[in-house]
């Protein structure tokens, strides 16, 4: 027998339907609801009597929360409208207190919406599933496409090994909700947080004190102990960059290569590639093609273990190079050296630098002179006054030992205009003075030469 529903269910009935407004759902009136129902009309629109309404209303809150913030309500109209649907509904305290911490905080992720949607879909099945009927062992494709398994065990139903503990918790004409013991994760979803999870724990560095380094001789003081795979170089870069006869470190072990050893240049390759396939990067990406020595250096500090930030000059700043800045020996070399920062930095940790500290300097391969960088409308700035360009075009290439940054402008070191101008000063007043002093000096010697008639033997007083 039906029975009319009391106050309190009228109230959560139309929270429901605020939290349903992507439903569209049609409320034309108390008639026109039970013709549907009569009818069993429910293709392209929803009422109050549908399935999905009725998961906000029971005792699985949780999984409709998840469902809302993983943008299905309108996948769901759409199974609905097409469909006799089977939904198999965790329970609260599964989501609540079962569950991973870390797991619920990968799925909650801005960047993990589609893991979300997929282990969300992973518990819906496109037909109805009668249970009361359904004991010997069944496969089932779910919306996400992955077939789930419906089976039995000592007297317990089970979708593939969680009990379900509540048999046709909700039934209306266009779908049943079954409850579950626990979350279902399909192994894709279980892949992507396995791969996220060891890419945080190899990203976490130990902080350990710096090696002594003798500086006549730039070796460490003391035997240095055995480094552990994929670790970076002891000795600074500026050593390995001109390395004497044995001073350079040795290569650090890592993935990559025959040997197990990072692929420094393949990694230098790759970014240059990618600099021509990106477009509007291929003077940048022709200097460092033509100065082969340059690029193989680069790949030879990447093979070793070092990390490289790339500040790429796009094609309209290179352009507008003179010859005479280009012509000297050795100038490209120097201006491109002027723009690789020995550390690897990404426009996000630039960028969260300089707002935190408002001006940073930072190292590069010119020695001794560094680059600064600022915030300035929103972007990084790099360099001074006139001369400095913006972080253009952030995170062009990234693979976590190679940076490259675009900017919109070529960076030069910050000349030291008014110690040479105050020299060139004194020079000039020397140089006036000293005849001024010695046309004196003439002048008064003359004079007493003259009073003793000795003048005419001195060409200078004549």
């Amino acid at each position: 027998m039906a029975m009319a529903p009391s106050p309190s269910c009228i109230h959560i009935f139309f929270a429901s339907i605020l939290l349903l407004s992507n439903f569209h759902l049609g409320f034309s009136s108390s008639s026109t609801l039970q013709e549907n129902h009569s009818n069993g009309s429910y293709s392209g629109q929803i009422n109050s009597n549908s399935v999905l309404v009725a998961l906000l209303d029971s005792h699985y809150t949780e999984l409709a929360e998840l469902v809302e913030k993983a943008l299905l309500l309108q996948t769901l109209e759409d199974a609905v409208g097409k469909h006799n649907i089977t939904i198999f509904a965790p329970r609260n305290e599964a989501l609540e207190r079962d569950l991973d911490p870390e797991f619920k905080r990968f799925l909650l992720e801005p960047g993990n919406l589609k893991s979300l949607q997929t282990l969300l879909l992973y518990h819906i099945v496109p037909n109805r599933i009668n249970l009361s009927h359904n004991s010997s062992l069944h496969h089932h494709s779910t919306l996400c496409r992955d077939r789930i398994k419906l089976g039995s065990q000592s007297g317990e139903k089970l979708i593939d090994s969680a009990k379900i503990i509540q048999v046709n918790a909700v039934e209306r004409p266009d779908g049943v909700i079954h409850g579950i013991e626990r979350l279902l994760i399909p192994r894709s979803v279980q892949q992507d947080f396995n791969n996220r999870r060891s890419l945080q724990s190899i990203s976490a560095v130990k902080p350990e004190g710096a090696p002594e380094v003798d500086p006549r001789t730039h070796r460490l003081k003391k035997p240095a102990p055995p480094a552990k795979p994929g670790s970076a170089p002891v000795l600074p870069i500026y050593d390995a960059m001109a390395p004497g006869p044995s001073l350079a470190p040795a290569p650090a072990p890592g993935p990559g290569g025959p040997h197990h050893h990072f692929n420094g240049e393949r990694q230098v390759k790759d970014f240059i590639e990618t600099l021509l396939l990106y477009g509007g990067y291929n003077e940048m990406a022709d200097i460092l093609v033509n100065l082969t020595s340059l690029a193989t250096e680069m790949g030879r500090l990447v093979s070793e273990g070092y990390v490289l930030t790339v500040l790429a000059p796009n094609d309209e700043a290179m352009a507008k190079l003179t010859t005479d800045q280009l012509s000297e020996p050795g100038a490209p070399e120097q201006i491109i050296y002027y723009h690789v920062i020995p550390e690897y930095q990404t426009e996000e940790s630039m960028y969260n630098a300089v707002r935190r500290f408002g001006k940073i300097s930072y190292d590069t391969l010119r020695l001794p002179h560094k680059v600064l960088a600022q915030e300035a409308d929103g972007s990084v700035k790099f360099g001074h006054a006139e001369n400095s360009a913006y972080l253009f075009d952030p995170d062009i290439y990234t693979d976590g030992r190679i940076s490259v940054q675009g900017i919109d402008g070529v960076l030069f070191p910050l000349e030291e205009k008014e110690k040479s101008d105050t020299k060139t000063e004194m020079k000039s007043v020397k140089v006036a003075a000293k005849p001024q002093r010695r046309g004196k000096l003439l002048e008064v010697a003359c004079r007493m030469l003259g009073t003793f008639g000795q003048d005419s033997h001195f060409t200078t007083c004549q």
